[in-house]
């Protein structure tokens, strides 16, 4: 199976700079699992947008978008949970 790309937005990197080490490199983990299976049992569709997914990491949540036809996959956000939605 070919995996998928994986690109980040800008705001991804202020995100990351927010959250302890530990947690990043879990989140990089399940990043990367998501370039072989974007769609994994644990993830929600956001109701409130037609292309955006969220999938938990502990209390954080990655919000992405999946581009089946090109297969990419984009990172909009990596925030904790009660922060996720805000800009959405």
């Amino acid at each position: 199976m070919n995996q998928y790309s994986i690109d980040f937005k800008p705001s991804v990197e202020k995100d990351f700079k927010a959250l302890p080490k530990k947690t990043i490199s879990r989140i990089m983990k399940k990043i990367e699992e998501l370039a072989n299976n974007p769609f994994p049992r644990n993830i929600i569709k956001l109701s409130s947008t037609e292309s955006l997914y969220r999938i938990p990491v502990g209390v954080y949540r990655i919000i992405y978008e999946v581009d089946t036809h090109n297969r990419k996959i984009l990172i909009h956000y990596v925030r904790h949970r009660r922060e996720a939605y805000w800009d959405i």
